[in-house]
């Protein structure tokens, strides 16, 4: 797959493909195509052009509802030693209560969304960020609530 360039558009047929895509990326080409009021020739290649066109990178895996919301999940601003930046993002990438990884302007230099089954395991992945060679320091926010989510991926 190519790298998306700047010359790369979408329109409104292609937004709603990709919307549907993000609700449920194993939606079959038919019922795509009935979505899109296209046929299944044209929606395939559609799909392929985005793909082609680095516009879709992937696909992935939405968790279900129930089991969504028994998990805690926690905001992670983190104060990294500015050398050891690369090291820390090898650190955090293997753990697997990793959901996400950023680099941040501001007082922080990252911030890092994990998730864990309890409020125990949670903490236990806090310590673990805290105790990674670079960490300078970390602020946590664990997450009530989820309001509105997107995919940003």
């Amino acid at each position: 797959m190519s790298s998306l360039s700047d010359n790369v558009s979408i329109d409104a047929t292609d937004r709603k493909l990709i919307a549907l895509l993000r609700e449920d990326a194993r939606l079959p080409i038919t019922s795509l195509a009935h979505a899109l009021s296209l046929s299944r020739a044209s929606t395939y290649a559609r799909l392929a052009r985005l793909e082609r066109d680095g516009v879709i990178a992937g696909y992935t895996l939405k968790l279900g509802a129930d089991y969504d919301r028994r998990l805690i999940r926690a905001n992670v601003m983190l104060h990294v030693e500015p050398k050891l930046a690369r090291a820390v993002e090898r650190q955090l990438s293997a753990m697997p209560e990793l959901v996400s990884l950023h680099a941040i302007s501001g007082e922080y230099d990252m911030m890092a969304l994990v998730e864990a089954d309890s409020v125990a395991a949670l903490n236990d992945v806090i310590d673990h960020i805290g105790e990674c060679d670079g960490v300078a320091n970390t602020n946590s926010s664990i997450l009530l609530s989820t309001r509105v989510s997107r995919s940003l991926d």
